[in-house]
């Protein structure tokens, strides 16, 4: 179900970001929030369904990060920053794909290695999927990589 919610103030996920890039506020926003399934498939179906607004000058934005296990206890084989690179590094490889590939390959996210560790809730990887789902076959590149303790990556669809 879908229902305007007025009372409810913007995520920092949205306004952050968005206060960075436009300090002035002038641009006219929409938040939509994500899906209380978490559903990779359903997320990725959505972002195709706002597909044709990219056409209408409409900016699709999925803010998030590649690795988001801070507060959640480690297995004790594994690191935070090899979790974070791991993942990282499936994500480099999933996006590069287009089509069905990238489709499945986001889909099917919880099978990368230490997919769970990097992401144990999904909710800040569930933009990444639909701001790929709107993109459709478009390219992908990184424009924010850092690899200093956590290796976090930042992702832009098309030009």
């Amino acid at each position: 179900m879908c229902a305007e919610d007025n009372k409810r103030g913007y995520d920092h996920g949205m306004f952050v970001p968005l206060m960075l890039m436009w300090p002035k506020l002038d641009v006219p926003v929409n938040q939509l929030s994500i899906l209380s399934s978490l559903n990779a498939a359903d997320h990725f179906k959505l972002g195709e369904a706002l597909a044709p607004l990219r056409k209408e000058g409409v900016l699709i934005i999925g803010s998030g990060m590649s690795y988001h296990g801070f507060f959640y206890p480690l297995p004790s084989n594994v690191t935070a920053a090899d979790a974070s690179k791991a993942f990282d590094e499936y994500l480099q490889k999933a996006l590069v794909h287009t089509g069905k590939k990238r489709k499945e390959a986001l889909e099917n996210w919880k099978e990368a290695k230490h997919a769970l560790v990097a992401h144990p809730r999904s909710e800040h990887l569930m933009p990444l999927l639909v701001a790929a789902g709107a993109a459709k076959d478009d390219k992908v590149k990184c424009i924010y990589h850092t690899k200093d303790y956590l290796t976090i990556s930042a992702f832009q669809f098309g030009d």
